[in-house]
């Protein structure tokens, strides 16, 4: 099994067959916008492959004016390899890809008080495997118009300033349906409107 950077028409077929299905639509980046991202220098998906087959993916998302800071976009699993392991294996293929050369973030849904028990414990679940991976929490934010918690791979940086302006700035100003950090008495922002 190996992580390598996808080609333009597997990266079709991941948004079709895997992004599309397993992430909610409000969280879904238009491929025109993952494509445009990649002609761009700014982007890169990554599939997990033992041959030819897809096992799981990852993708990858900065902005040059902050060196050092990267945003671990989407992680999964494909539905046929689920519950194996897979997704540590990623995780830990990410940790050594990026080994002293950024500082990875990650966000995954939070827990909503009072929110459907089921939710709730899949948002925990979520979170303990980042946590199991070596990410740790630094701060809530708001994106597409739910409430995530951001973590870091590793120990978290002093400056939580810094990192939340670049973290902001991995999103571009465009994204105004991103707040970064998110108070804790802070609505999310609403969803931003779809484009294609």
């Amino acid at each position: 099994m190996y992580l390598r950077p996808m080609t333009a028409s597997e990266v079709k077929q991941w948004y079709d067959r895997e992004l599309t299905r397993a992430f909610p639509p409000d969280e879904c980046k238009p491929l025109s916008e993952i494509a445009a991202l990649m002609e761009r220098g700014r982007y890169e998906a990554l599939g997990l492959y033992e041959e030819d087959a897809l096992l799981g993916y990852a993708t990858l998302l900065w902005e040059p004016a902050w060196p050092g800071y990267v945003l671990l976009d989407y992680l999964g699993v494909t539905a046929a390899h689920r519950n194996r392991g897979l997704g540590g294996r990623i995780c830990s293929q990410l940790r050594a890809r990026c080994r002293d050369r950024a500082v990875m973030i990650t966000e995954a849904e939070a827990p909503v008080p009072g929110g459907d028990p089921a939710e709730n414990a899949l948002r925990c679940r979520r979170l303990a495997f980042y946590e199991h991976c070596g990410f740790r929490p630094v701060y809530e934010i708001g994106a597409c118009g739910a409430r995530f918690q951001a973590l870091v791979l590793g120990t978290p940086p002093e400056g939580r300033a810094e990192l939340a302006a670049a973290h902001r700035a991995i999103y571009g100003p465009e994204r105004t349906d991103v707040k970064v950090p998110l108070g804790p008495e802070e609505c999310p922002p609403p969803p931003r409107e779809r484009k294609g």
